[in-house]
């Protein structure tokens, strides 16, 4: 859409565009997730955005620092969904974990999904001094210790290798994305993982 159409909508609609640097942040995650990191440059950043390089960079020192800042967005997003499960569920957490594979399921099986984000910019970024690098690592160093603590609170007998199994069979499932699409058995991953959770052993409940 050109600036004119957006400016046209935005004022038939009565409400104002978004600041610049929401505009800049959807602009990258859009053009991020669909064509990668490296293929899409910032001038066409901010043309999506309908801003310019001196906001863009106002906001972001580098193309670097946005990288990591669309990445460190999504993280939160994924951490804001755990949280909402807890208050869905409070005190259950097998009902979280089992919240939780349903949610990968559901989303997985959409149409055009490219997996997992964070899981494409470590393939696009392999140097260790790139900002987005630690946000990467953090989170994925997170969300596994999370679904083991999950595991071993839901009282399955062998917590750290369920979270392990469950986090690699994630992770591959979303490279099968990547490279086969939707007719591949990635998109099957959540009745595997629902599986795998009713399949494993838990500990004895006191009486």
């Amino acid at each position: 859409m050109s600036r004119e159409n957006i400016l046209k909508e935005s004022a038939e609609s009565g409400t104002a565009l978004p600041p610049p640097r929401e505009r800049i942040l959807a602009a990258a995650r859009k053009l991020f997730y669909a064509r990668g990191i490296r293929a899409v440059g910032v001038d066409e950043i901010v043309s999506a955005a309908q801003t310019n390089k001196m906001t863009l960079y106002r906001h972001f020192e580098s193309k670097d620092l946005l990288v990591a800042e669309y990445l460190r967005q999504l993280a939160r997003e994924a951490d804001s969904f755990w949280a909402e499960l807890a208050r869905s569920h409070p005190g259950d957490t097998l009902a979280q974990l089992r919240g939780w594979v349903e949610g990968i399921g559901s989303a997985m099986a959409e149409c055009g999904n490219r997996g997992c984000a964070l899981a494409n910019a470590a393939v696009e970024i392999p140097e260790k001094d790139h900002p987005a690098r630690a946000v990467i690592e953090a989170h994925k160093t997170h969300q596994r210790e999370h679904i083991a603590a999950l595991c071993r609170d839901a009282g399955f007998r062998e917590p750290g290798r369920l979270a392990d199994e469950i986090f690699l069979l994630l992770e591959g499932a979303r490279v099968n994305m990547q490279s086969v699409g939707a007719g591949g058995p990635g998109t099957r991953v959540g009745e595997m993982l629902c599986a795998l959770l009713k399949s494993s052993p838990r500990a004895a409940r006191p009486a």
